[in-house]
């Protein structure tokens, strides 16, 4: 009887510690499902931030572009660095592509930085074509072989006549 006895509680004491590890294993696993959401949405957070951070220079296209027409053609100095800036100011910007977007990546990489970066360089690019586009209306860029006449080789006369050419 003692044998029967011991084995029922023995039966209970482990059915009682099965148990308790079941609710343990899904108290964890709860835990672990709220980790998993509390990751899954600082991943979102991160992505929305980088994505608000690549379209940001299309903000300035715009701004420039405005700025750009309101002053003028004319070679002055408020146009001069205005147009200088929206040429400086994207070349930088895509040279520090990584140190801008350092701050939203994340250490087991689960953050997909690819997609806001090209649309970073992207619209960094249009600016700049926007800013070469002025500097070619105000005549800055040579872009008429009259531009390239300094390269011009003269020829020498080796003779010379009094008859005029006809």
């Amino acid at each position: 009887m003692r044998l029967v006895t011991a084995y029922e509680a023995q039966c209970q004491s482990s059915s009682f510690s099965s148990s308790s590890s079941k609710l343990s294993i899904q108290k964890a696993s709860e835990l672990s499902a709220k980790e998993k959401q509390r990751a899954a949405t600082l991943i979102q957070r991160k992505t929305s931030a980088a994505m608000g951070l690549a379209t940001s220079p299309g903000k300035s296209v715009l701004m420039n572009s405005f700025m750009m027409y309101m002053s003028g053609s004319n070679l002055n100095m408020w146009s001069i660095s205005v147009t200088s800036m929206s040429i400086i100011s994207p070349i930088r910007a895509i040279l520090g592509v990584n140190s801008q977007f350092a701050k939203f990546e994340d250490s087991s990489g689960k953050v997909d930085l690819q997609m806001p970066k090209l649309i970073f360089v992207v619209l960094n690019l249009v600016w700049l074509a926007v800013g070469l586009y002025k500097m070619s209306k105000m005549r800055l860029l040579p872009t008429t072989s009259a531009d390239w006449s300094g390269r011009i080789v003269w020829k020498e006369m080796l003779e010379s006549t009094s008859i005029p050419p006809l």
